[in-house]
C-alpha cells in the first residue's frame, strides 16, 4: 500500500514528466508536498496552458498542468481549446474540493468538473473513489498519447492525495498503428500513373516524426510539395526546389493552386481547413485525391475521394518504397525581397537573414503570416511553432515553452494584440531564462480583423485601435531587457542584439 500522491508521482515518472506547469490554489497543495520535480509557474492559467503545450511539442513527451478548480480551469480554456486543436499531449489535473462537503455546494467546488473542458479534451474524469486516483492518471497518460494526441483532464478533490491506495500496474505502450497495406497500394498507384503529382502536407505529419519522410518520398516520387491551410508546425524545408507554397483557406484559392496536378496527396491535415464561406468543388475537378492522417476525424469529414488511417509517417515510408524513381518538373515557390522600410515584410526579412542557423520561429503575428511566407523560410525540423486554433494568446507562452523542450534560440515572432493576451508569460520567461527573442510586430491595432472586414463589405471595424501599448516597458516591468525599434537604421542592431543574448529579451518593433 502507498498513498494517492506518492502512487501518482510513480504514474508521472513512468510516462517521462519532469516538470509540472501551474498556477497554485488552495485545492492543490496537497498536491505539491515533496514534489520531485520543478514547478514552472504562469500568472495565470492561460499561460500555463500555453507553456505546456509549447513544451510537449517541442520536448516529444506529454505536460503535465495543475489547475485551480473551476476558475482557474476557465481562465486555461482559451489555450486548452488550441491544445486540442494542436494536438498536443497534455494531461490536465485540476483541484476540487473536499468529498465530505461536496454535498453542501462548498466554496471553490466544480459542480460539474468534467464537463467544464469537454468537448475539447480527449478525456474527461473525477475518479469515484480516492484510491482511483493514479489509475485514472495512467489511463490519461495513455488517452493523451495516443494518436491523434490532445489534452485530457482529471478532476482530484483535495482530501485524495493523503489517502491510501495500492499502486496500479503500469504497462509499457507502443501506440503507433501502421496504415492499411491495401490503402497505401491505393495511393501509390495514384501517384505513379499521375502526369504532375501534389503532396499537400500539415500539421500532425511533424508532430509524427514525418519530416525526413515526407522528403524522401517527394525527392523520389518527384511530387510538387504544398503546405496546407494553418499548418501549425513545419511542414518540409522552404527553400527545398520541389517547395511550391503555401494553400490558403479559402476554396477558390485552393482550387487554383491545385489546378496543374491531376493527383493530390493530402498527409496530415483536413480536406480543407476553410476560414469563409465557399461553393463549387473542394480541388480541382478532374483531379484524383487520397488523404494519409492519423485522426479519423480528417477522414469521415472527407468530401470526396478517399483516405487511408494510420500512422503518417510509416505510410510516406511505405510509399517512397513503392514508388519507381520520377524526375521534378514543377514550380519552385519564390521568396521576395522587400525594400528597406519597416513593414512586417522587411522586419521579417531581417530576422531571416541575422537569426542563428539553428533557430526556431515560434508565430502569433496574423497581418504577418502572408508576408512571412514570402520572406522568412522555415528550413530545419523543429524549427516552426503557431497555433492551429486561431485563438490569440498562445504563442508568447508557446515559445517558453518550447524553449524548455529544446535548447535552441528561440524568436517569438507576435502581433500586438496577440501578445497583451498573454504578456504576463514574460515573467515566466524571466523567472526560468527561457533563450526567447520576443519580437512584437507593434502595428498599433487588431490589423488582422481590419484587413478581414473587406470579406463582409466593412470599412470600419470598432474597438480595433491599440495605440499606446509600450512594450519594451510592459517586459522591463517583468524583469526583461528590452528595447523600442522605430527605424530601419536601429533594426539590424537591436535584433542582432536580441539573438546574441543567452537571456529572454523584447523587442517593441514599430511597423507600418
Amino acid at each position: 500500500m502507498t498513498n494517492v500522491r506518492e502512487a501518482s508521482y510513480a504514474v508521472f515518472a513512468h510516462f517521462g514528466v519532469d516538470r509540472l506547469f501551474g498556477n497554485p490554489g488552495s485545492t492543490e497543495l496537497p498536491m505539491l508536498k515533496g514534489m520531485p520535480f520543478p514547478y514552472v509557474m504562469g500568472l495565470n492559467e492561460a499561460v500555463v496552458m500555453g507553456m505546456a503545450d509549447g513544451y510537449a511539442r517541442s520536448s516529444g513527451r506529454p505536460a503535465l498542468v495543475n489547475l485551480h478548480s473551476s476558475a482557474g480551469t476557465g481562465h486555461s480554456l482559451g489555450n486548452l481549446f488550441t491544445a486540442w486543436k494542436n494536438n498536443a499531449p497534455i494531461v490536465v489535473t485540476a483541484g476540487q474540493q473536499a468529498r465530505s462537503i461536496l454535498p453542501f455546494d462548498p466554496f471553490l467546488g466544480a459542480e460539474r468538473p468534467t464537463e467544464f473542458p469537454r468537448p475539447y479534451v480527449k478525456f474527461a474524469i473525477e475518479p469515484a473513489r480516492a484510491e482511483d486516483v493514479p489509475l485514472a492518471l495512467a489511463r490519461a497518460f495513455a488517452v493523451a498519447l495516443t494518436p491523434p494526441m490532445g489534452p485530457v483532464f482529471v478532476s482530484i478533490p483535495v482530501d485524495d492525495w493523503e489517502r491510501e491506495c495500492e499502486m496500479p500496474a503500469l504497462p509499457e505502450l507502443s501506440l503507433r498503428t501502421f496504415p492499411d497495406p491495401s490503402g497505401i497500394t491505393k495511393i501509390a498507384s495514384m501517384l505513379e500513373f499521375a502526369k504532375n503529382p501534389a503532396l499537400v502536407l500539415g500539421t500532425a505529419v511533424a508532430n509524427g516524426g514525418g519530416w525526413n519522410a515526407a522528403i524522401a518520398l517527394a525527392e523520389k516520387a518527384g511530387l510538387s510539395v504544398w503546405s496546407a491551410p494553418y499548418a501549425a508546425r513545419e511542414t518540409f524545408p522552404e527553400d527545398h526546389p520541389q517547395f511550391a507554397g503555401f494553400i490558403n483557406a479559402w476554396r477558390d484559392q485552393i482550387r487554383d493552386a491545385l489546378a496543374p496536378h491531376d493527383a493530390i496527396l493530402v498527409a496530415g491535415a483536413p480536406v480543407f481547413t476553410y476560414h469563409v464561406e465557399g461553393s463549387g468543388p473542394h480541388w480541382p475537378e478532374g483531379a484524383q485525391l487520397m488523404a494519409l492522417t492519423d485522426d479519423p476525424q480528417h477522414l469521415s469529414n472527407l468530401p470526396g475521394g478517399g483516405g487511408v488511417l494510420g500512422d503518417i509517417r510509416a505510410g510516406l515510408e511505405a510509399l517512397t518504397a513503392r514508388l519507381p524513381a520520377r524526375a521534378f518538373a514543377g514550380k519552385t515557390h519564390q521568396l521576395i525581397d522587400p525594400p528597406a522600410e519597416m513593414t512586417a515584410a522587411y522586419v521579417l526579412k531581417r530576422i531571416a537573414a541575422l537569426r542563428p542557423a539553428e533557430a526556431v520561429i515560434v508565430e502569433e503575428a496574423p497581418t504577418a503570416r502572408g508576408p512571412e511566407h514570402v520572406t522568412l523560410p522555415i528550413m530545419r525540423e523543429g524549427g516552426f511553432y503557431s497555433c492551429a486554433s486561431g485563438g490569440l494568446g498562445y504563442s508568447l507562452p508557446g515559445a517558453v515553452g518550447v524553449a524548455m523542450g529544446q535548447d535552441d534560440k528561440v524568436i517569438a515572432i507576435l502581433g500586438d494584440g496577440a501578445a497583451m493576451y498573454t504578456v504576463q508569460g514574460l515573467f515566466t520567461a524571466f523567472q526560468e531564462q527561457t533563450k526567447v527573442s520576443f519580437c512584437i510586430m507593434n502595428n498599433s491595432a487588431y490589423a488582422a480583423l481590419t484587413g478581414f472586414s473587406g470579406e463582409f463589405g466593412m470599412n470600419h471595424v470598432p474597438g480595433c485601435d491599440l495605440t499606446g501599448l509600450d512594450f519594451a516597458k510592459l517586459a522591463e516591468a517583468q524583469g526583461l531587457a528590452a528595447r523600442r525599434v522605430e527605424s530601419v537604421d536601429e533594426l539590424d542592431d537591436a535584433l542582432g542584439w536580441s539573438f546574441a543574448e543567452q537571456r529572454p529579451t523584447l523587442l517593441d518593433i514599430r511597423i507600418a
